[in-house]
């Protein structure tokens, strides 16, 4: 039967994936099942989406809850689920004003034009610079590849939007040496994911973080994948305590539901998008909110967080081992449930290997495997994980 699903999907869908050859059909807790009823132990969450886990009831309950209220209403109106979801992001991360969008590369796209309306407004230009980093990834909408820093994911699609300079990640003076009186913002993931799993190095964001405020530069922190509790804060950069100008964050905020949102410092809202500058249809409507509301708040009823930080370092030290064992794993990178192994060679057939033995797992560029599994996972599940990927290694 997943054989026929398949070649269906072959058939019907535009093909720019190449996907893994199972059908996925439900979950509970870790675990994922396919359609022949094979259990897989899942260490990718939907690429860090369902933090929660699989099949959580009070999650499912909130959103079958609010299905049978009202799903949609659009932004004509105000809505409870999506006031109540804006005030518990507001005091979780410490921004001021939130925006929702649909998706990740939706928030990245609305702080990009408010870094460009809030440099606008100041002098009238147009023809203002944003600094990105080499090996980043935004997205793929347009202005979040255009400051996606690996040329294979742009140059088909070229032009881009203009005015983007690439610097390298963690060098300060290579960013340093492209201010100029045209830059207005400075846009980085604060641990890049697709880029290899490498994170921001304290000293390097509070320099960059001092050079915004000397130029009056806003910095714009992407934290799709790395926000929501994956590093053992709810925002990684809260580990630094450096506030960004404006956040983007997405993945689990909805916890399976399609929802992101970009945020900023009430001094930006001021200065930047105003009425009829930036919309959405769908963006905040009350199915995606009453998803955000509920994880905010079994965040922090199952105490996420303090799981992060408590297994995250058992989940390090049975990886370094890994490290130590075999001679083609070169290192380990990452921080919290957010793990890279860098392998020295590609990593494609050793996934597929890990697959067939009941573990999902995904790379991060041609030679990094990706850890980022639910955020409920176990020493147990660590375990688990180790024996499958060394077993699959031999």
């Amino acid at each position: 039967m997943m054989k026929e699903y398949i070649e269906e999907a072959e058939k019907a869908l535009l093909h720019t994936y190449n996907r893994y050859q199972i059908v996925l059909d439900k979950g509970d807790g870790v675990y994922l099942y396919d359609t022949e009823g094979k259990k897989y132990l899942d260490f990718v969450s939907g690429i860090g989406v369902f933090a929660l886990g699989y099949h959580n009831e009070a999650y499912n309950d909130a959103i079958k809850a609010q299905i049978d209220k009202v799903i949609h209403t659009s932004n004509y109106f105000y809505n409870v689920p999506a006031i109540e979801a804006a005030k518990k992001i507001k005091r979780v991360s410490g921004m001021d004003r939130v925006f929702f969008t649909n998706s990740g590369a939706e928030a990245v796209e609305g702080a990009i034009k408010a870094a460009r309306k809030y440099a606008y407004l100041k002098d009238g230009r147009t023809d203002h610079e944003i600094i990105a980093m080499e090996h980043s990834f935004h997205g793929r909408t347009m202005g979040a590849l255009s400051i996606t820093g690996n040329p294979k994911y742009r140059e088909a699609f070229e032009p881009m939007i203009g005015n983007i300079q690439f610097a390298r990640m963690n060098d300060f003076q290579s960013v340093k040496s492209l201010v100029t009186d045209k830059t207005c913002a400075i846009i980085f993931e604060t641990v890049q994911g697709e880029g290899g799993i490498h994170p921001a190095r304290e000293e390097f964001i509070k320099q960059i973080k001092a050079l915004c405020e000397e130029k009056d530069i806003l910095l714009i922190l992407d934290e799709i994948q790395c926000g929501m509790g994956r590093t053992g804060a709810m925002y990684a950069w809260q580990r630094y305590g450096v506030k960004p100008d404006i956040m983007t964050t997405a993945k689990a905020l909805g916890g399976g539901i399609p929802v992101g949102a970009f945020l900023m410092t009430e001094h930006v809202a001021q200065h930047s998008l105003t009425s009829g500058d930036h919309g959405t249809t769908y963006g905040g409507n009350p199915l995606a909110a009453a998803a955000v509301n509920k994880v905010l708040d079994l965040f922090e009823e199952n105490h996420i967080i303090e799981n992060v930080n408590s297994v995250a370092p058992y989940l390090e030290r049975k990886l370094d081992e890994v490290v130590d064992k075999y001679e083609f794993i070169k290192t380990r990178r990452g921080v919290g449930f957010m793990q890279g192994l860098e392998f020295t060679r590609p990593v494609g057939e050793i996934i597929e290997k890990t697959l067939d033995n009941g573990l999902i797992l995904i790379n991060a560029g041609l030679n990094v495997i990706r850890f980022v599994p639910p955020l409920i996972i176990t020493e147990e599940d660590v375990d688990n994980m180790i024996s499958i990927l060394e077993h699959s290694l031999s």
